[in-house]
Order: C-alpha cells, then structure tokens, then sequence
C-alpha cells in the first residue's frame, strides 16, 4: 500500500508504520488521519501481519495536530476533526494486534494521544512528550484528556495539560507514560525484539489478552474478571491451547497456528 503521508511496510510478520511529513514534523491533519484509518483497518485484516509498529521519519514521532489547519475550521468542522481523530485512536488501541509505538522524537499534543492508544510505548532518549493544547486555547481532543490520566493517574495528568508542560523520556519513564527508554540508535531494534518475542507467542492468547485488559480497565473488579473468563474460556477451546500445553509437556517449542 502506497501513501502521501505515511509509509507502510511489512517484513517477518511486523508491520511498519512510519509518519512521513518531516517538514511538518509529522503533524497530524485530515488527511493524515484517513490514511492511518485506512491502514490500520488493512494491518487488522491482514494475517501476514502479527504486531505492528508505528514511528516517525526525522526528529518528530508526531508534534502534533497541524495547527495551520484547524486554525481555519469553525466550531462544527473542528468537532468533525476531533471525532475523526477520536476513531482513528480507538481503531489502533482496539485492532487485533499489538501495537507498538516507537518514540523517536517530539511526541506532542497528537502526537501523544497516539502513542497512548498503542498498547506499548518505547521511546529514545531523545523523545519529548506533551500536550500543549492549553497554549492554543483548547484541551486535548483525540483521547488524551481519558487516556492520561489512566496511565499516569488524575493529578500528574491534570499538571501535565494545565501546565502544557514538556517532558523528557525518563520522566516519561518515571510517571508511567512509557514502557522502556533506550539510546536513539537502538530504538527500532528494541522495538523489533518486543515485537519478535511477542510473535514467539500464541496468536489467539495475544488477542484475547488485549481484549479482557482493554475491556476490563474501564470496569470494577468484579466485571473485569468476568471479561477475563470469557477471553480466557475462547483460549482454552482453542487448538493453540492444546499445542502450547502439549508442547511445554514434552519439552519443545510449540508450533502455533491461530486457531
């Protein structure tokens, strides 16, 4: 698949999403928003595909929604933007697949709702992370009012938008925005290794695990538990369940085939 603003690859079961508008430091607009919810639909469908992987091409992973845009978008067209971007968040934190954000660079109002609706975030330690809307006179629009507090907690979330604050990837790291810090260089091949090892895994129990954690967070225990039995249960009838298990008995690597 070819498109304007992103660069979409795929090799040993990894799909490569890569944001390439460098000039505009990857900033997000309408029609960057379609092509990721065009891609992202494909990644879900696509049974060469086990994990993805998105980053940015130059100094930006994402700085942002394109400002020179919305600022021309009256008060029902920005609404229709932020709903767009909305989705778009709720199709990559819900397809099928892990998804892994590779941090690369600024990481900024967008730019962060993003990496917060992949499933795990690893960044440079040259990434900055932020959501500045409240210089511009607006709040976070595409998930990062909801998503940031549930992981870094109410009040560092709170100090994080009211301030518009900047932050570097080891407070990142510290707060529990993202999963690991590692030098510029190696980024993509520490990201490549999650996604390797997470491939080294049964399919069906990759998906079902997203599916009681992302169902399950926003309930009480209590309904959370019964979303991990059902996930649980649609393992356990699974052939992968049998073969893991037949596998770890007889002491060899399992052979898993999704099923």
């Amino acid at each position: 698949m070819e498109y304007k603003n992103i660069i979409f690859d795929k090799k040993d079961g990894i799909g490569y999403v890569t944001m390439n508008r460098p000039k505009a430091l990857n900033a997000l607009n309408t029609e960057v928003l379609t092509e990721l919810d065009d891609v992202f639909r494909a990644i879900d469908k696509d049974d060469e595909v086990r994990v993805a992987i998105v980053t940015g091409e130059g100094r930006s992973f994402i700085a942002g929604a394109d400002i020179a845009q919305m600022s021309e978008l009256n008060g029902t067209e920005g609404r229709d933007m932020t709903i767009q971007g909305q989705k778009v968040m709720e199709l990559i934190e819900s397809i099928n697949k892990p998804v892994i954000a590779a941090v690369n660079g600024f990481a900024l109002g967008g730019g962060n709702e993003l990496a917060m609706a992949c499933d795990i975030r690893i960044a440079s330690e040259k990434a900055k992370f932020g959501q500045p809307e409240v210089n511009l006179g607006i709040i976070p629009g595409y998930g990062g009012t909801q998503r940031l507090p549930r992981l870094v907690g109410k009040g560092m979330a709170k100090k994080l938008i009211y301030s518009a604050e900047m932050i570097d990837a080891q407070e990142a790291y510290r707060i529990g925005l993202v999963d690991e810090v590692v030098p510029a260089e190696e980024l993509m091949e520490a990201a490549e290794k999650l996604a390797k090892t997470i491939m080294s895994k049964a399919p069906i129990a990759i998906k079902m695990a997203k599916v009681a954690i992302n169902n399950g967070i926003n309930t009480d225990l209590t309904i959370g538990v019964q979303f991990e039995a059902e996930s649980y249960t649609s393992t356990f009838v699974s052939e992968d369940r049998v073969e893991g298990m037949k596998a770890f008995v007889e002491k060899r690597p399992a052979e898993f085939k999704n099923k």
